[in-house]
């Protein structure tokens, strides 16, 4: 009787888990067309390399953006927490190409991609 006891407590805590995972990815997901990526202005941009993050429900990322005479020369993605979202570093080499903010999420990875644009986004209003 023990063990029916402990295995049903076991198999509680399981549900309870995948409860609270599956609620704040839902939260995560109705955010996703609430981000609203702010281009910004490179030549008040000054040369250098500055850290930026962005957390939005369990997708994060944390990027380094090297900018030199007002353009961006690199973007390296140091983390990035994405569920499914891997495909969605891609972005940054559409964001070097039109040195802007302003480029299309990748399909079927719009919480990472808006995640990474906003890392990008917090990095440059540092310099």
């Amino acid at each position: 009787m023990a063990g029916a006891k402990s295995l049903l407590n076991t198999i509680k805590i399981v549900l309870l888990f995948i409860t609270i995972v599956l609620v704040f990815s839902i939260i995560g997901c109705m955010n996703v067309n609430r981000v609203m990526v702010e281009d910004i202005d490179l030549q008040k941009v000054k040369d250098g390399q500055y850290e930026g993050e962005y957390t939005m429900g369990l997708v994060k990322a944390v990027v380094l953006v090297k900018v030199q005479d007002h353009f961006i020369k690199d973007i390296k993605i140091v983390k990035h927490r994405n569920g499914k979202g891997a495909k969605a570093e891609i972005i940054t080499v559409e964001v070097i190409k039109k040195q802007s903010l302003k480029v299309d999420a990748v399909t079927g990875a719009t919480a990472s991609s808006n995640v990474i644009l906003k890392a990008i986004e917090d990095a440059l209003k540092k310099g």
